[in-house]
């Protein structure tokens, strides 16, 4: 039995070619089927040099094993999940390392409507299958079909705002050099903007850094480029644009947990004593603004599929993490990158204020520093001693 070891909690992610190459992959849509036995899978793929080979890989595994595979090629994480739920495919898989150095590369599964397929809900049962490589052979082998949705998805991407009522703002666009530029390109045809683009040609070496704007040595250029062009404001996309990272008129970065607050008041206003799902770990200016606006404020564990289920179960219109990771009921409970920042500038032009003025009192009230990490040299100990420090407290 083959020992594969690039199976995480949520998805699948390892160093090319050691903990993850096509052998892999091959294995693991070869378990994807058995698991699930779907009948038709939506795929697409990241802008990684390696993503094309792994993608080929996992569209034969899922072939060899009589699923008919749907290619919808380059594009982020999101439209795999759009074009899951829109389309009633059985299931879908984006190889993808989003944030994560060059050198990795990854995958993430979700089945029916979207659902997330997590260690607890498949990804063990799917690891052990491609482990074990013992696969059935089909009646027949499934068919592999191309297929194109970015014209519906970017019209799904329209209905949250009222584009008639849009100004043209001029906005800092920096793709990283990931597929954020693909979809924006040609959404913003659609918008009244003026747009100053920044590492905007997709370019699987990186050629200015992996995208990843959580990071404060990467916010640099974005917020430069806001001052230099004078704009209204900015936006920054990690690789596969699942998360957008925002800056105001003075190139200040705004960090998640605002944006979460101002979203939550958005679609509040739109759907009154509607329920909100925010992460634990800040929470005092989300449950604020909710209060205000009248809605029912409910707090999950964070993690994406802890958050997507919290929102099933309740019915909720809109869930945020202070990650930068925004989850919407109209897009199947699903995280997406560009609905956020389309909400922002609508809030911005209803209320005639700059993203500063939006925030600026939230932040005074409610400071954050930020995500701030740390290495430990022994984190086990580490845990051990908080368990003994506070089992008596809990």
């Amino acid at each position: 039995m083959t020992s594969i070891n690039c199976f995480k909690a949520y998805d699948i992610r390892g160093r090319m070619p050691d903990e993850l190459n096509a052998d892999i992959v091959y294995r693991i849509g070869r378990a994807f089927a058995v698991f699930l036995k779907p009948k038709c899978v939506v795929i697409g793929r990241d802008v990684r040099l390696s993503s094309v080979e792994l993608s080929s890989a996992l569209a034969r595994g899922l072939c060899d094993a009589g699923v008919d595979v749907y290619d919808i090629g380059l594009c982020g994480t999101e439209e795999v999940y759009f074009a899951t739920f829109s389309r009633e495919f059985d299931g879908g898989i984006m190889v993808t390392a989003s944030h994560n150095p060059m050198d990795y590369n990854g995958l993430k599964l979700v089945r029916e409507q979207s659902r997330p397929i997590s260690a607890d809900t498949g990804l063990k049962q799917i690891r052990t299958l491609a482990e074990q490589g013992n696969f059935p052979e089909p009646a027949s082998k499934g068919q592999l079909h191309q297929l194109d949705v970015r014209e519906q998805y970017i019209a799904h991407l329209l209905d949250y705002i009222d584009v008639g009522r849009m100004r043209p703002f001029k906005v800092v666009l920096n793709s990283g050099n990931g597929c954020a530029a693909v979809v924006l390109d040609r959404l913003c045809q659609r918008l009244p903007l003026q747009v100053v683009t920044v590492n905007h040609k997709p370019d699987g070496t990186f050629p200015n850094g992996i995208p990843n704007p959580l990071l404060p040595e990467n916010r640099a250029v974005t917020a430069s480029a806001v001052r230099e062009n004078s704009a209204d404001v900015g936006i920054a996309w990690d690789g596969d644009f699942d998360r957008c990272f925002l800056f105001d008129e003075r190139g200040r970065f705004i960090e998640g947990y605002y944006i979460v607050g101002l979203l939550a008041a958005a679609f509040l206003q739109k759907n009154p004593g509607a329920r909100i799902v925010h992460d634990p770990r800040l929470v005092w200016n989300t449950l604020d603004i909710i209060r205000q606006y009248g809605g029912e404020a409910v707090q999950s564990k964070s993690g994406h599929s802890f958050i997507k289920e919290a929102m099933r179960s309740h019915d909720a219109v809109y869930g945020g993490e202070m990650s930068a990771h925004h989850y919407f009921r109209d897009f199947s409970y699903c995280d997406s990158g560009m609905i956020p920042w389309l909400l922002v500038l609508e809030l911005m032009a209803q209320s005639g204020k700059p993203l500063s003025a939006l925030v600026d009192e939230c932040i005074a009230r409610y400071p954050s520093s930020g995500e701030i990490n740390r290495q430990l040299p022994d984190p086990a100990r580490a845990l051990s001693a908080l368990e003994r420090h506070y089992t008596n407290a809990a």
